[in-house]
């Protein structure tokens, strides 16, 4: 279903977009996470979507949403978290790992968070940017890889793309990964500017006590 034909009461976003406003992630968000009670309708609707993620929304006052992949729920992610902030207009989201600070600037969503409440990710830097753009799908191994090389060092800019390899899921590159940028950023220490996938755009920039925010731009694709 990744052509967004979608059940009534979903949204879907793309989140991290390039400054042409093409690209991005989907991302599904279920506005009333109430009309799908229980582990096992929410999995089965995110895998049935398709989308690296889903989100249901449980309590769009406080900001509670519950991230799913296709094949596992997520505690933290950082386009679904984006993408949520932005269509509910929050200041706030309440997650499992603790509260994620949002806010508006312009054209960009950021949202502040801490970085060891990202998934593992496996940062691995190439030689250059051809390097990276020559990978023709995700490379052996096992566990989520993000594959990045120093456009310019000196501004920051980063090409990046991304390779979950989660077996059974059917998705063989991200196109856009908050939460893996947090955690270059961090690694780093200094802010980036990251083009990922075909063309997406992802912001990131050093927050006070170790944490890190990242911005983009959200589209909304189809509306419910």
């Amino acid at each position: 279903m990744n052509d967004f034909d979608v059940p009534e009461g979903i949204d879907v976003l793309r989140v991290f977009c390039g400054p042409d406003g093409r690209h991005g992630n989907p991302l599904g968000v279920v506005r009333d996470g109430r009309g799908y009670p229980g582990d096992d309708t929410r999995q089965a609707l995110a895998r049935k979507l398709g989308f690296s993620e889903t989100v249901f929304v449980d309590d769009p006052e406080r900001g509670v949403v519950d991230i799913r992949t296709p094949g596992l729920r997520l505690p933290f992610a950082g386009h679904p978290l984006v993408g949520a902030a932005w269509l509910l207009d929050l200041e706030i989201l309440e997650m499992p790992v603790g509260d994620v600070m949002a806010r508006q600037d312009g054209e960009f969503t950021w949202i502040t968070a801490r970085p060891e409440w990202a998934p593992p990710r496996t940062l691995e830097q190439y030689d250059s940017v051809a390097d990276v753009d020559a990978l023709t799908g995700p490379p052996p191994g096992e566990g989520w890889l993000y594959a990045w090389a120093w456009e310019d060092e000196a501004a920051g800019r980063v090409r990046a793309r991304a390779f979950p390899r989660r077996h059974g899921e059917g998705i063989d590159e991200d196109e856009a990964t908050g939460a893996a940028a947090m955690l270059l950023s961090a690694r780093l220490g200094r802010a980036l500017n990251i083009t990922q996938g075909r063309g997406s755009q992802i912001l990131t920039a050093p927050a006070p006590d170790g944490m890190v925010e990242i911005g983009g731009r959200v589209l909304l694709v189809v509306a419910s």
